[in-house]
């Protein structure tokens, strides 16, 4: 089942207007610049805004159809969605925060505690904080108890924007895990991590100025982003590895320098421009650097991105000039190095 969108939200001298945009099951990153219709998207699905033109389908039902009369409203549709500011219910303990959902769809008390308690246990807040207001509470918990209280109800679609941007690492890693094995047939996130991108989404929505410009798996995306801002953003190389101090030893056995201290699993991200290609092993000290084959070319005009296997398989950006003064083609062999400070370390 899919979600359907075909349709136009207006704001005063703006508009998003997607036009056939299927959401398949299974985690869709929407991504896009400020401003580009990401979160209009999500609370258009949501049943916040509602649509002026078109139609929108979820699951096989209308939820949406100005033409035909038809809105089902947001307590009526099988749809969770965590804010990014949260929107927890000042005047409720966060147990209840937890359990609202359940008891709209009428779980009597205890049992909506239990499950609401369940649940707070799973995306790690302790218990004693359940009997907590949420202004007693860091950003961090108020957004994990945000997550809770979506999933609570078991929805057929969630909607999480930038639902990792207030949680230290330990809850990231959690709620990453979580957000993988959640239970909605259809899970929308609205983020601009690439980490979440390469970590958890299957599909990839590009927005632009309220226009869907590109849709696809990752890698189609990558190689036709539809936008600077998207070419830039999946651009962004995410490598998984084991920190100790100020270097991380990656999955493919090649150990990174950083620049920054971190232990435990990590993930090292880097734009395609910080990697440097050359013919020959790089001269001087430059302490990552490694071996590896060119998969791919992709000439855009005046750049060329690259696509790289070997120990990392990243993707390098440089100047047409460049690609073809190494001469750079399918199956060649090179040399790729990265400078430490150019490299971020993510957890």
């Amino acid at each position: 089942m899919t979600v359907s969108f075909d349709g136009r939200v207006a704001r005063e001298g703006w508009a998003l207007q997607a036009d056939g945009l299927d959401i398949d099951e299974g985690v869709t990153a929407v991504i896009g610049a400020n401003g580009a219709g990401k979160t209009t998207l999500g609370r258009a699905v949501a049943g916040l805004d509602r649509l002026q033109a078109g139609r929108l389908v979820i699951a096989g039902s209308v939820a949406d159809d100005p033409a035909a009369g038809v809105f089902v409203p947001a307590h009526r549709r099988r749809v969770g969605m965590v804010f990014q500011d949260h929107r927890l219910f000042g005047h409720l303990r966060v147990i209840d925060n937890a359990a609202f959902g359940l008891r709209r769809a009428g779980a009597n008390r205890t049992d909506a505690r239990r499950q609401a308690a369940a649940l707070l246990e799973r995306v790690g807040v302790d218990s004693s904080a359940w009997s907590r207001r949420p202004a007693a509470l860091s950003g961090g918990q108020r957004q994990r108890v945000a997550v809770a209280r979506a999933l609570a109800p078991q929805p057929d679609v969630l909607i999480v924007d930038e639902p990792l941007a207030s949680v230290d690492s330990a809850g990231r890693t959690r709620l990453r895990s979580l957000l993988a094995e959640s239970p909605a047939r259809h899970v929308i996130l609205i983020t601009h991590d690439p980490v979440d991108v390469a970590t958890l989404a299957h599909t990839v929505v590009v927005l632009d100025d309220g226009t869907v410009v590109s849709r696809g798996s990752t890698a189609a995306v990558a190689a036709a982003p539809g936008c600077e801002w998207a070419g830039r953003f999946l651009g962004a190389n995410v490598v998984a590895g084991q920190a100790r101090g100020t270097e991380v030893a990656t999955e493919g056995g090649l150990v990174l320098t950083v620049a920054e201290e971190a232990a435990g699993p990590v993930y090292v991200t880097f734009g395609a421009q910080a990697v440097t290609l050359h013919r020959d092993r790089p001269a001087g000290s430059a302490r990552n650097a490694w071996q590896a084959e060119v998969q791919r070319v992709d000439i855009d005009g005046e750049r060329a991105r690259i696509h790289l296997t070997g120990p990392l398989e990243v993707r390098a950006d440089v100047t047409r000039r460049s690609a073809d003064e190494l001469r750079l083609h399918p199956g060649l062999g090179v040399w790729a190095s990265l400078k430490a400070t150019e490299l971020s370390v993510v957890t």
